[in-house]
């Protein structure tokens, strides 16, 4: 009685078409990740424990941080790196999990056009931050 294997669902390519694009991510997740690691620690330790801590943290402080290009760098960084590395995480969930190609279409439409508005929109904040803003107490 012989075993049968059911074929993949992805049909293969010829090997002169396939292109280094899956290669590139992978190697892109592991730099990333180690990025992230000092990145968001960093983030943690500056934020959450040092000198005073999260009582610290308010509009005045924000503002004081963002006034520094160094600053505005770091969490452009680390919003850029987590969001492409969670995206493409995701994109290769949606590959291994959506059955139908529409579906995986689709999944991945809505990933990308969030991944873009999210990227925009924080890019955004971080440069166009006004520190200028009266705060009423």
């Amino acid at each position: 009685m012989a075993l049968a294997l059911d074929k993949p669902r992805a049909p293969r390519r010829p090997a002169a078409r396939r292109g280094n694009f899956e290669m590139i991510s992978w190697i892109f997740m592991r730099v990333s990740g180690l990025a992230l690691v000092v990145l968001v620690l960093g983030h943690l330790l500056i934020m959450n424990i040092l000198d005073g801590g999260v009582h610290r943290i308010n509009f005045a402080f924000v503002a004081g941080r963002w006034s520094s290009p160094f600053w505005q760098v770091w969490d452009l960084l680390m919003l850029w790196l987590a969001e492409i590395h969670g995206g493409n995480g995701l994109r290769t969930v949606i590959n291994d999990y959506a059955r139908k190609d529409s579906t995986r279409f689709w999944l991945k439409i809505m990933l990308y056009v969030s991944m873009v508005l999210i990227l925009f929109l924080g890019t955004y904040v971080i440069f166009t931050f006004d520190a200028t803003i009266p705060t009423t107490h």
